[in-house]
């Protein structure tokens, strides 16, 4: 009994360390592929008979134990689409049927992947060197947020991003204690204010007419400073430029300006009064609080921009002195763009599919699914370096803790070291079995010929 049982014992084991030779062959096969988990083999003990007075030849087996928990390296990539997640997660993907009338047909089944290296194909759709597709979220691109709770193939359409007209003007500065115009003297007194030594054909402030005519409009430049200028849009995405000035009116009181019509002549508005009064005290800061003013259906040079926002934020305006006597802008910025086309598409470190367009303009147009399992392991392999769920993986449980990274890919976890010193390990555990398996047919023979 000893010698069959030693004989299916080294059968049995050189069975074990065949399976352990195909997993390394694989491992080391695929140790430059993108997103690969190796395959480890767990070996385990299989008892006949044991006791105090006897033990039986058993047995061994071998499982394999999947690394798919296992994180690889994470590396840079110069393409835009390309992606990994540090840490916990797995991106979810869906394998295609082919396509009916040139729409893709996809399975209806989710399955799991590691491997980023998506791409958009010719129909426009993420689509990784496994040939899976990648699901998200659509997005709202104006307002950022996300449009349903269903999981669908992230498609990037080719189409124009239609132009929207400005509403608001970020717009913050600071305003000199003293503003050193053209006609400034520091040794006269009111030489810094809008009315000084000026006619003008009209009251320019708030209080009178509220504008500057082209005739008055040298007189104006020379008492009043720049506030900047910015490039704003009308609603079929004319790009119109709005100038501002601002000009002192009393002690601590200014009022702003803009540009209205360039190409005005003799008594007609040039410059229009925003139609607000900025009052400060001793500290520097507006009394009242002004956060913002709307400016209606403003119109620059016959283009009807419409009601624009002027946004001052929380004491975003500020009297404090200036040596040079300027005002300093801290901000100006507005939420209008032209329209555009899509020229490129990227993803974000916050998980989002972002799409850069011809009017300089960039906008989330999905958000990335990251999903996660209470047992990972337990997830089935199949091809394209994919997963699908078992029962002894879990269901898939949504926000995995992984953070997703643009632009990098994370390279397998196979050590080609560790591999070959396994390889030469489990070479000598099969050739030491199959070493037994001679040596026990060669002792059964010569038991048999002790008869002889």
């Amino acid at each position: 009994m000893s010698f069959a049982g030693a004989m299916t014992t080294a059968v049995n084991s050189i069975q074990a360390q065949s399976s352990a030779l195909g997993h390394i062959s694989d491992n080391i096969a695929n140790s430059s592929t993108t997103g690969f988990k190796r395959t480890d083999t767990t070996f385990s003990e299989v008892v006949t008979a044991s006791g105090s007075s006897v033990h039986l030849p058993g047995s061994v087996s071998a499982v394999p134990a999947y690394t798919n928990s296992v994180q690889g390296v994470i590396n840079g990539s110069q393409i835009d689409t390309h992606m990994s997640i540090n840490g916990d997660g797995f991106f979810v993907v869906s394998d295609s049927l082919g396509t009916v009338d040139g729409n893709v047909v996809f399975d209806g089944t989710d399955y799991y992947t590691r491997r980023g290296d998506f791409s958009v194909d010719a129909d426009g759709y993420l689509v990784n060197g496994g040939g899976y597709f990648l699901q998200g979220y659509a997005v709202d691109p104006v307002t950022g947020n996300t449009t349903g709770t269903l999981l669908e193939p992230i498609e990037v359409t080719q189409g124009f991003l239609a132009a929207n007209g400005t509403t608001t003007i970020d717009y913050e500065l600071n305003l000199p204690t003293v503003p050193e115009t053209a006609v400034y003297d520091s040794a006269i007194a009111g030489s810094d204010l809008l009315a000084y030594g000026a006619p003008y054909s009209n009251d320019p402030t708030a209080a009178g007419d509220g504008f500057v005519t082209a005739t008055d409009e040298d007189s104006f430049l020379d008492r009043s400073i720049s506030g900047g200028s910015i490039t704003t849009y009308d609603d079929v995405g004319n790009a119109v430029d709005v100038q501002i000035r601002w000009a002192k009116t009393s002690d601590d009181n200014w009022e702003m300006f803009y540009m209205s019509d360039d190409t005005a002549t003799g008594v007609d508005a040039k410059w229009t009064n925003a139609g607000q009064s900025y009052a400060f005290d001793g500290t520097g800061q507006l009394s009242p609080a002004v956060s913002s003013i709307t400016i209606s259906a403003l119109t620059i040079n016959g283009i009807v921009i419409g009601d624009t926002v002027f946004d001052h934020g929380g004491g975003g305006v500020t009297q404090y002195a200036n040596s040079q006597g300027n005002a300093t802008v801290n901000k100006i910025d507005q939420n209008g763009y032209a329209a555009g086309e899509l020229v490129g598409v990227s993803i974000s470190n916050e998980g989002r599919v972002v799409g850069s367009y011809s009017n300089g303009e960039t906008f989330d147009l999905a958000e990335i699914a990251v999903v996660d399992f209470n047992n990972p392991d337990g997830l089935q392999k199949m091809d394209g370096t994919a997963y699908a769920a078992t029962e002894e993986s879990g269901a898939a449980l949504t926000g995995g803790t992984g953070d997703i990274v643009g632009s990098s890919l994370e390279a397998s976890n196979v050590d080609i070291a560790d591999e070959f010193t396994k390889l030469i390990v489990t070479q000598q555990a099969y050739t030491a079995g199959t070493r037994i398996v001679t040596t026990a047919d060669e002792m059964i023979q010569e038991t048999l010929n002790m008869k002889r």
